[in-house]
């Protein structure tokens, strides 16, 4: 945070089965579904998910062995997954219409490599990375604390734990903490709005959900009772996709940091790596999070630019916000663009993208994660350059 003195600041989340993130999950599905056959399959996929009704749409290249039916088929099991079942939207009838096609050819010549030239961007864009340190996970803490929330309600969800007996997938959080002179110090308030079944009263929910909220917090920073909104409109039984119409790409700051820095406007979710959208967003995230690590800073902004065809970035550009060890933020740009291959070729190598590892980035945001080193998962979570930057700064 830029501001000193005091002062509040808001961010959200959305769970898993809040329609917009089942749009995302289907989408990243499908990004899946070829990268495990081809890893260098193209896809740009939007998904519309309405009552029991699932559209895709966009654009692929890859294996003809993915059929429609097999897509329809695992956006149904993806929808299984997230737990819908409901009446108004379930994963046994609801109605899917696959409209991929085949990628436009002229935006084909222009990301392929060829004799005389590298992989070029699959668009034009910005995109921005941030980190600091609010959090273990180097992550501002009020999307950190609202992702954990609707975390760990899922987690006891799909355990059948008695507590959330009742509650269905469609949620949504909010955090508001209180910062002084840039420290996070506690929630001032918190809101939590889940989808339930009729028979379960508020009261229920809300003394359910208490204890819940209370440890995903750090010790001390649970709001007022009054300041607890627990399904602030008094009955949250019509949700989902059934309540509300989901796309794909509708929730980019929650996918991202919550607010607390620019955002580029792409959306992550149903892209292949070669989309600069979502690679480069992901290196942005790698490079701020390792400049962080190595204490060369407590807070770091890096925003990259490209053009599509081309494969160097057209800018680099780092924010230390006045919390720089001595450290020139130029010739940190300068290094961090030696260190990495920032082409989309040099992303996608350097971090592993050419896998099927989207579908679980899908919610809770796609970063602060846990890289995973079997799986290959959020590996623009590492902080594997912090040894360079340490010697390459004479730290």
């Amino acid at each position: 945070m830029r501001n000193k003195g005091e002062f509040l600041f808001t961010s959200e989340s959305v769970s898993e089965g809040h329609p917009d993130k089942v749009a995302d999950r289907i989408s990243d599905t499908v990004v899946d579904a070829y990268l495990s056959v081809d890893p260098y399959a193209r896809v740009a996929c939007e998904t519309l998910v309405t009552t029991n009704r699932i559209i895709l749409a966009g654009e692929t290249r890859g294996p003809e062995t993915i059929t429609r039916d097999h897509l329809a088929h695992l956006a149904r099991q993806a929808v299984r997954d997230i737990g819908y079942d409901q009446a108004g939207f379930s994963w046994r009838n609801a109605e899917i219409a696959v409209h991929l096609h085949a990628q436009s050819a002229d935006i084909a010549v222009g990301v392929d490599a060829g004799n005389d030239k590298d992989e070029g961007a699959g668009d034009q864009g910005i995109m921005f990375g941030y980190a600091c340190t609010e959090t273990e996970a180097l992550m501002p803490a009020p999307i950190y604390y609202s992702h954990l929330i609707l975390r760990r309600i899922s987690e006891l969800r799909r355990a059948g734990d008695k507590l959330v007996a009742g509650l269905q997938p469609d949620a949504k959080s909010q955090v508001t903490l209180k910062y002084v002179d840039g420290e996070p110090v506690g929630a001032t308030s918190v809101v939590v709005s889940i989808q339930h079944d009729e028979e379960l009263s508020q009261s229920e929910i809300r003394e359910n959900l208490r204890p819940i909220i209370r440890a995903a917090l750090p010790e001390g920073w649970m709001p007022p009772e009054k300041e607890l909104y627990i399904n602030p409109t008094g009955k949250f039984v019509i949700g989902g996709p059934d309540g509300d119409t989901g796309l794909t790409g509708r929730k980019i700051i929650v996918d991202t940091y919550g607010g607390t820095c620019p955002h580029g406007g792409g959306a992550f979710s149903g892209k292949d790596p070669t989309k600069v959208d979502r690679s480069a967003a992901y290196v942005s995230r790698y490079l701020a999070k390792n400049v962080v690590a190595a204490g060369l800073a407590a807070r770091c902004t890096l925003q990259l630019s490209y053009a599509i065809g081309v494969s160097q970035p057209l800018s680099l550009y780092v924010d230390l916000h006045g919390t720089g060890n001595d450290v020139d933020e130029a010739r940190l740009g300068r290094v961090l663009r030696q260190l990495v291959n920032l082409s989309p070729r040099g992303i996608r190598e350097h971090l592993q993208l050419n896998r099927p590892i989207y579908a679980v980035t899908s919610a809770y945001g796609h970063f602060g994660r846990e890289p995973d080193i079997d799986l290959g998962t959020f590996t623009w979570e590492k902080t594997d350059l912090v040894p360079a930057l340490l010697s390459e700064f004479g730290r």
